[in-house]
């Protein structure tokens, strides 16, 4: 009892410190690259953080029971949009860029449509996996050359090459400094969240709270412990793109890889029926809610603005915990 306390403790300080390293890190890396901090928050904040979902995938396959890495993707994704955009809303107002409402959110309804699609079969085979596989490779090589134009847009504008000459002397040293940051804070926020989660259960479960309770609460956003930390992290510093990209990139490598390589592996079988009628729905409505929910709303100084403030990160958390309780209203 006393070192699952401990482990708590210093799960949650880990995971706090590391949050911040890794944002820290990923602004840098971004800077220094010239690249958007939204990118940034898509690839590596986003597919980093994804990594345990990946691995949980993976292992699944090779144990024969890829059918897990379903549950696990998609119950990921209800959670990235509803509870970590939720709460980051609660912190700051979350501002979708106009790139993120007229090309990445649009990818991500796609790839969930392309999703329904696949799976109107009751499996995902081994084709449906590298045809999964191929759209994130797709996806990727294409926003990676978006951003590039953009780049070469903006220096020659800004007339940058003036100012790499100037300053990239300071910038190279940052760099070092900067992937550091970016690779133990990623290491440290996956280590600490699993530390958090082990002596949370075994406290919960000391003090007789059931399994069935401990699943729905502790286990369901102990997976999404390092999106959540990072996107409060982020928020706390006034980097909204870098929280909303994580979530988007979270969601498309999720949605992409972690079922495209479990599928590759070992063709899924849709053995639980409630996949189709409660997450797959619910992870759908929620990622076109999401773009709704964002459509620019005219201000009074005129400007057009992209996103939701606290009354709709209050509205994400709701729903949230209604898909928790409906889950467990099944399960019993």
């Amino acid at each position: 009892m006393i070192l699952s306390i401990v482990a708590i403790v210093v799960g949650l300080v880990l995971l706090v410190w590391s949050a911040d390293w890794f944002v820290d890190g990923a602004v840098g890396v971004a800077h220094f690259f010239g690249m958007s901090t939204f990118l940034i928050g898509m690839v590596i904040v986003g597919f980093g953080t994804s990594a345990p979902e990946m691995v949980v995938s993976v292992l699944s396959a090779l144990n024969d029971t890829p059918q897990l890495a379903l549950g696990n993707a998609y119950g990921s994704n209800i959670a990235n949009i509803a509870l970590i955009l939720g709460v980051t809303a609660l912190i700051i107002p979350v501002v979708v860029q106009k790139q993120a409402m007229s090309r990445d959110i649009p990818i991500l309804i796609a790839m969930t449509v392309l999703t329904v699609f696949l799976l109107i079969d009751g499996n995902v085979s081994r084709m449906d996996g590298i045809v999964l596989l191929l759209a994130f490779v797709a996806i990727m090589a294409f926003n990676i050359m978006s951003e590039l134009r953009q780049k070469r847009k903006r220096k020659k504008s800004a007339a940058a090459d003036d100012l790499d000459s100037e300053y990239g002397s300071a910038e190279k040293v940052s760099i070092v400094r900067s992937s550091l940051l970016l690779l133990m804070g990623l290491l440290l926020l996956i280590v600490s969240s699993r530390m958090l989660v082990w002596g949370a259960v075994n406290v919960a479960q000391a003090l007789g709270v059931s399994d069935l309770l401990i699943g729905l609460t502790i286990v369901a956003v102990g997976t999404s412990l390092p999106e959540l930390a990072s996107s409060i992290a982020a928020a706390r510093r006034g980097e909204n793109d870098l929280a909303v990209g994580n979530v988007i990139g979270s969601n498309i490598f999720n949605t992409l890889v972690v079922v495209g390589l479990a599928s590759v592996i070992a063709p899924i079988q849709v053995a639980d029926p409630e996949v189709m009628s409660r997450d797959v729905p619910i992870m759908s409505a929620l990622t076109l809610f999401l773009f709704l929910i964002c459509i620019p709303v005219k201000k009074k100084n005129g400007k057009r603005v992209s996103g939701f403030g606290r009354i709709g990160g209050a509205l994400f958390l709701s729903l949230y915990v209604a898909y928790l309780v409906l889950l467990g209203i099944q399960t019993v």
